[in-house]
């Protein structure tokens, strides 16, 4: 199962979200070395934003496994590294997300096209002046428990993210309602501009037109009886005690979490659209490189993969898997902390990308399945253009003229300094294999930069770039549901810019493709964001990939896509 990597707060790419980040350990699949072909051969044949999905049928389902047979009423799907907080909103580390979707609903999600669609609000209302909306909630609505879900309840979601205390990824002051931030400054008991009209709708009015607000205004929705009876202005430390006992209105219910092994639920028969039509469902807690062997002796009945040729055909050839090929909504890259004196030149940042082999790096890691990053955002994406982008063609020897100019001179032990200083940086990463060390350590050498990589578990990652303690850091996005979502913690004076990025003209146009809702609108400005981006890079771009995602021949109804993976067809799952 691919996962979401860090959520907002840390990578500000989220699948939620909306948007976020997640650690490279659980975005990357590599599957070893293979001889670098000739970047112009590679460009030809690895064009992903060209490239159509491809599928293959299971041919034989006598092939099963004996353990996938014996499975007749559960599904199983892998997650990588969960942390064990389950509740919307406040979780730092991805999976926490991936194993949270099945337990709660948005009033609005988004279909495989990634346009919004229909959840527990049946339908909405959006004003001639595009500031205020108006959510439907579907008759009958409940919680997993049998309590009633209304309108009070999403309003008392929208009032405990603008809490003082709320400090999670979620960034609701970017929907701007009315009076949000006089409540949340204590002036006021309640926000002017929620109005609760009856059970079963909910005025919410706006200050100011954002691309976001629909989907932060329709995000999942938490239960005010069970998450807010001891709620306390200003106070959400008791929430941390339901962390492990979440309760939402999503196709399963949690029934157990064993740390180290797997998340288990049931499923809801109180949701929405009906009891799922599988009874139970486990995220087994695996190590990524052990999936493909787990798929094949069918203690998983879905997993995805770096799509090699060698893999590819290993899967057909077991006969009763059913895969698809193509384009994920992700890319890879690298943090730089800004709030590091080297890192404040432009010219050091773009020497550390000029310096690096990034072709060679895709080619190690997803073969003729990936292809070099020069823009943040991914090929699928209606907003995607690199045209007028600075795509950084390896060149060391423009990255040592850049750390000259920037005033860093080689020593006589081949490593630069300034004002006695070395350039040393440090690596961090949650990949033991990670195919970006060998190559960097390499090529910085030659340019004179001394890399000191870190091997860490998933979560201390998370931690050290929440804190800003780091150089350079390994991260992934998650899936993309918005542009936006992969700039916005760019802006200068975003709560969640972990990387220290400061830069004025695109703290402007990062507010104006937020500002409208029109898309041609918006393509035109984040064309103008992403040649200033690369002007002024704020991290290092790495790679786009294709995926290859493998489901048991028996599981009928799995429908993975770009914006909710595998959550939104997990209602409609069966086993043959």
């Amino acid at each position: 199962m691919e996962g979401k990597a860090l959520k907002k707060k840390t990578a500000g790419i989220i699948f939620a979200l909306s948007v976020s980040l997640f650690i490279s350990g659980c975005a990357l699949r590599s599957s070893g070395e293979e001889e670098r072909q000739p970047a112009a051969d590679k460009k030809e044949e690895t064009s992903i934003a060209r490239t159509q999905k491809k599928e293959f049928k299971a041919a034989d389902l006598a092939a099963l496994p004996a353990k996938s047979k014996a499975r007749k009423d559960t599904f199983v799907a892998g997650i990588s590294a969960p942390g064990g907080v389950f509740l919307p909103y406040f979780y730092e580390n991805g999976w926490d997300g991936n194993a949270t979707d099945p337990i709660f609903e948005s009033l609005v999600k988004l279909d495989k096209t990634g346009k919004p669609a229909p959840a527990l609000a049946e339908s909405w209302d959006i004003s001639k002046d595009q500031l205020t909306y108006t959510f439907h909630l579907r008759k009958g609505l409940v919680f997993s428990d049998g309590s009633p879900l209304t309108a009070k309840d999403v309003a008392f979601t929208l009032t405990l993210l603008h809490d003082p205390a709320y400090a999670g990824y979620e960034d609701i002051t970017t929907a701007y309602i009315k009076g949000g931030k006089t409540y949340k400054e204590g002036k006021a008991k309640s926000i002017e501009g929620i109005h609760i009209i009856n059970d079963r709708t909910i005025k919410i009015t706006t200050e100011k037109v954002s691309s976001k607000s629909l989907l932060l205004l329709g995000g999942q929705v938490l239960s005010k009886a069970y998450y807010g009876k001891d709620y306390q202005f200003g106070k959400l430390d008791y929430l941390k005690e339901l962390y492990s006992k979440p309760l939402g209105a999503g196709p399963y219910q949690f029934t157990e979490y064993i740390p180290g092994q797997e998340i288990r639920y049931k499923a809801n028969e109180h949701y929405y659209s009906g009891k799922p039509k599988t009874e139970k469902l486990i995220y087994k807690i695996i190590d990524p490189s052990t999936s493909l062997q787990l798929f094949e002796t069918g203690e998983l009945d879905y997993a995805s993969f770096s799509p090699d040729n060698d893999t590819v055909e290993h899967l057909k050839s077991l006969g009763f898997a059913n895969i698809s090929v193509s384009v994920v909504n992700d890319y890879g890259l690298v943090y730089v902390n800004h709030k590091r004196p080297p890192f404040q030149d432009k010219e050091v940042r773009q020497a550390l990308i000029y310096g690096l082999d990034r072709q060679k790096i895709v080619d190690v890691r997803f073969k003729r399945y990936g292809e070099v990053a020069n823009v943040p955002v991914s090929p699928v994406s209606w907003a995607y253009n690199d045209k007028g982008v600075n795509p950084y063609t390896f060149n060391p020897e423009k990255a040592k003229e850049l750390l000259d100019q920037a005033g860093w001179k080689t020593g006589k032990d081949g490593v630069r300094k300034k004002n006695g200083k070395k350039l040393e940086i440090s690596y961090y990463t949650s990949k033991a294999d990670d195919d970006f060390i060998p190559i960097a350590k390499e090529n910085y050498a030659d340019i004179g930069i001394s890399l000191k990589p870190e091997v860490m578990d998933f979560n201390t990652e998370v931690a050290k770039i929440n804190d800003k303690h780091y150089d350079l850091a390994a991260v992934s996005t998650s899936q993309i549901l918005d542009p936006n979502d992969t700039v916005e913690k760019l802006a200068s004076g975003h709560p969640n810019n972990v990387t220290g990025y400061s830069n004025p003209k695109a703290d402007r146009l990062i507010e104006k493709g937020a500002g409208t809702l029109d898309i041609n609108k918006r393509k035109e400005i984040y064309r103008q964001l992403y040649q200033e981006l690369g002007k002024n890079p704020p991290y290092i771009l790495v790679h786009y990939r294709q995926s290859a995602r493998a489901v048991s021949g028996k599981i009928q109804g799995l429908e993975p896509d770009n914006y909710s993976g595998i959550s939104s067809s997990l209602p409609n799952v069966s086993i043959k």
